[in-house]
């Protein structure tokens, strides 16, 4: 995930308004008590997503993918009144530390956590999105994809996390399964002439979509 010198990374953070009290706290408390904390969206990644989504100003967002919560928070944060984020996970053993942390947010009404599988779910939502964030299991990547472009409005966007999967996707000589499956991710919406594309370093690689 380390693309540039940590210096210039910690430079970038120093100089991007700050994470809340809680998101701080959630933060300290992943990497302190989760497996795998490296998942966070982090600092730098949540202010970037939350200012996406104050840009876009969503009245529904879909995140599939919780994990401990924090990316959800920043992503609520630019709902239009009445808006309202759906997050999905299919991990029962952070239920309630996810839950704890959105019950304290003044956000947590506009928060719709949900434990199950998302390619089982995601048919039966009746939304229609704004912005949806695809950040869980690399191998069912293109499945989630198709499974919500339908329900994507015209100029909506879908941002895909992990997309340069700590750059081997550009080493040609990496070609474990996960790698191989989201270089393919990453060419099929490349050339999916229904969208704009953009793909941006930040972090572990974003890949930013708006339908046209």
């Amino acid at each position: 995930m380390e693309f540039i010198a940590p210096e210039i990374d910690d430079y970038c953070i120093t100089h991007t308004s700050p994470e809340s009290e809680l998101l701080g706290k959630l933060n300290r408390e992943t990497h302190a008590k989760v497996l795998q904390a490296r998942m966070l969206s982090g600092h730098l990644q949540g202010r970037f997503l939350a200012m996406l989504s104050q840009m876009i100003q969503p009245k529904n967002i879909l995140e599939i993918g919780t994990y401990t919560g924090y990316s959800a928070l920043c992503l609520a944060e630019g709902l239009t009144e009445g808006g309202k984020i759906i997050t999905l996970d299919v991990n029962e053993e952070l239920e309630d530390f996810v839950r704890g942390f959105f019950n304290e947010s003044s956000l947590k009404l506009k928060i719709d956590f949900r434990i199950g599988n998302a390619i089982e779910i995601i048919p039966t939502l009746t939304e229609t999105f704004d912005l949806v964030f695809i950040d869980a299991d690399k191998l069912n990547y293109a499945n989630y994809y198709d499974l919500v472009f339908d329900k994507v409005r015209k100029g909506g966007y879908i941002i895909s996390d992990n997309v340069l999967w700590s750059g081997k996707v550009a080493d040609a000589t990496k070609k474990d399964k996960d790698t191989v499956t989201i270089r393919a991710f990453n060419k099929k919406l490349h050339e999916d002439n229904r969208v704009e594309n953009i793909l941006l370093p930040i972090r572990d690689g974003l890949m930013v979509v708006r339908k046209i």
